[in-house]
């Protein structure tokens, strides 16, 4: 997804299934204070949270109004929703932080929502960063920005997200080792990627381990 930075850095990477939101622009005879209160409304989308989900919301790349608060937030972190993402931003982020709950966003607007959207639904497909997101996609999320890795292909692909996973693990203690090495000095011909007698060292070091 484009746009999705964390609110502060670093923050625990986090995995869980999509929980999405929606917002439309703005109209004036539905964005206002008293839509809160409706039966469709981000309050009312919190409460069907479940625990441990990433909430993805869409708000069309708008930057100048706040999708949610410390208070919403707050709720969320109580709910036990492992993550906020969004394409746009939040405002009280001072409040936001002192939550705990992991945000990812495009940054800060002091005006709320109704200033610029209004929200239309929730657990439906939508579109965020650039990306289609479907109810319960998995989500990854880190420094580094979200990736949406489709409902119906993790089940599947479940034998080969472990083969591919512990083929990670074991990319990351290799490039462990190169960075040592770098760290002593080492050139990086034939160190990265490792040659045949850099990689005879580093079986010998990964065994030792």
């Amino acid at each position: 997804m484009r746009g999705t930075k964390p609110i502060r850095s670093p923050q625990p990477r986090q995995i869980g299934r999509a929980f999405t939101l929606r917002f439309v622009p703005a109209r004036e005879d539905l964005a206002t204070p008293a839509s809160w209160a409706s039966p469709i409304s981000t309050r009312a989308a919190i409460e069907a949270m479940p625990e441990g989900c990433i909430a993805v919301v869409d708000a069309m790349g708008v930057t100048d109004a706040g999708i949610f608060g410390d208070i919403l937030c707050a709720r969320m972190a109580k709910r036990g929703v492992s993550a906020l993402i969004t394409d746009g931003v939040v405002r009280d982020v001072a409040g936001v932080l002192g939550t705990g709950l992991p945000v990812w966003c495009q940054g800060v607007a002091a005006p709320a929502s109704v200033a610029g959207l209004t929200f239309v639904g929730w657990n439906e497909p939508i579109g965020c960063g650039g990306v289609a997101v479907f109810p319960e996609d998995l989500v990854v999320v880190d420094d580094d920005g979200a990736v949406v890795v489709p409902a119906a292909l993790v089940d599947a692909v479940a034998a080969v997200a472990a083969a591919v996973a512990a083929e990670a693990a074991e990319q990351e203690r290799q490039e462990a080792w190169i960075m040592s090495e770098v760290d002593k000095g080492a050139s990086l011909p034939g160190l990265y990627p490792p040659n045949a007698e850099n990689k005879a060292r580093y079986d010998a070091w990964a065994k030792g381990r």
